[in-house]
């Protein structure tokens, strides 16, 4: 019968590890043996175990099982269909029954019957595949093109992200900056657990610390009942704070402070839990100009920008542009049921004359509005109209139509205010949402 691959046991008594590695050779291709749990969580990141023997008691005189039943809800909390059989020398009834329903698979009494662990650990095995096949990587959606500064951007992605380095994305709007976050953590050994998304310019200021950090019940009127915050939701995985210069001054301390602590304290308590989390960060923003301007600490900046990552605005790189969009022709054509479409030559050249201020974000919303309103087999000038996204600064005096002029307030607004949007939305007397969907409108 062949070999399952690999067994993580977990067993502070190092005689039961050895006994077990000699045991189990014959049955794992691969055996990992922990003396103490506190390395699971980087163990899980690194490897992908068929199964877990985890041993229920780790501290001298405390035999009450409460540490293995946490470690099993960490390793759950990481790997989902992850089997875990449980391992003790004391043979409680009430505590088995506990921790399968908690969510361990089986459990084992000390001292073992070699026969019967064996088949335990099998079965463990085959009924995870029957309910689940182990987690994979989502495929890669970054499109990484053959222009020079993305090939640069991609070798560079793929050194860094396997490690946990604080990440800084820069780029311009539409530039794709949570998709490449997406793909660090794609490739990262975090790729088991989610990443979570927080827009920090979303964010309200009264409710800051709650939403990042979680708040207990009773902390303020609406709260109902302890409720975690997005840190402790991203444990184990990836943060990913997108408009991260939009973050008011006063309150960037208490991010640099979690940041430092590795820890959050929820509101209305005073007791700090542990995170781990790998820190991706992004921002249109030139962070060094807000820190001459006193409106970024500092401080923070050299906390979240261990590796910064800028991505080439797309007409700096117009190679890239036309494989760009047959890819997206593609996408939109099975998405409307237009069949085959390709781009005239002369559309070709048309797209890549465009500056794409809006870049990708702008170029996608070209590419649907032309499938859409197509009739034939070819996409040719005449489907894709920019004037009004491409007024030049001399011509902005010269703006005849409300969509002009509304153009230009919005482009001055977001000029003047360095790209924080909410301020740009408070000046225009609209809505973050309004102000979302007017600049998708126009390709910003």
């Amino acid at each position: 019968m062949a070999k399952l691959k690999t067994i993580l046991i977990i067993d502070d008594n190092r005689g039961v590890l050895s006994a077990l590695k000699l045991l189990l050779r014959g049955v794992f291709e691969h055996i990992i043996a922990l003396p103490s749990p506190v390395t699971i969580p980087s163990v899980l990141r690194a490897e992908n175990p068929d199964v877990v023997l985890l041993d229920m008691n780790f501290k001298d005189a405390l035999n009450s099982g409460n540490e293995g039943l946490y470690w099993l809800h960490e390793i759950k909390r990481m790997h989902s269909a992850l089997p875990v059989v449980l391992f003790t020398a004391y043979a409680d009834i009430d505590l088995a029954v506990r921790g399968i329903k908690e969510g361990a698979t089986d459990f084992v009494v000390k001292p073992w019957d070699n026969a019967k662990l064996i088949e335990t650990l099998k079965k463990a095995c085959e009924a995870s595949k029957g309910r689940k096949k182990k987690e994979e990587r989502t495929p890669s959606a970054m499109y990484w093109g053959a222009s020079a500064p993305m090939r640069d951007l991609r070798a560079m992605v793929e050194k860094i992200a396997v490690t946990d380095a604080n990440v800084l994305i820069t780029g311009e709007n539409g530039t794709g900056k949570e998709m490449l976050a997406r793909e660090i953590h794609t490739l990262s050994n975090r790729f088991r657990r989610d990443m979570v998304t927080v827009d920090m310019g979303a964010v309200t200021e009264t409710l800051f610390e709650s939403e990042l950090f979680g708040h207990k019940k009773g902390a303020f009127t609406d709260a109902h009942a302890d409720r975690p915050g997005k840190f402790e939701a991203a444990d184990g995985g990836t943060i990913f704070l997108d408009e991260i210069g939009n973050l008011p001054y006063h309150l960037q301390s208490k991010l640099l402070t979690v940041l430092q602590s590795r820890s959050v304290v929820r509101v209305g308590s005073n007791e700090p839990i542990p995170v781990d989390v790998r820190l991706i960060c992004a921002t249109n923003a030139n962070l060094d100009e807000r820190v001459a301007q006193h409106k970024f600490r500092e401080d923070l900046l050299y906390r979240i920008n261990t590796i910064h990552l800028e991505i080439p605005p797309l007409r700096e790189r117009k190679e890239d542009i036309v494989p760009l969009a047959e890819l997206f022709i593609e996408r939109f054509s099975k998405q409307y049921d237009k069949g085959t479409l390709m781009l005239s030559e002369s559309t070709q050249r048309k797209l890549k004359e465009h500056p794409w201020y809006g870049n990708i974000r702008e170029l996608e919303h070209a590419i649907e509005k032309a499938v859409i309103i197509s009739d034939s087999g070819m996409l040719t000038e005449a489907h894709f109209h920019f004037p009004k996204k491409s007024l030049s600064p001399a011509r902005e005096s010269e703006a005849e139509t409300l969509e002009d002029m509304e153009l230009v307030m919005i482009r001055k607004a977001i000029d003047k205010h360095d790209g924080n949007l909410s301020a740009v939305a408070s000046q225009l007397g609209i809505t973050r949402q309004t102000l979302y969907n007017k600049m998708k409108k126009y390709g910003l």
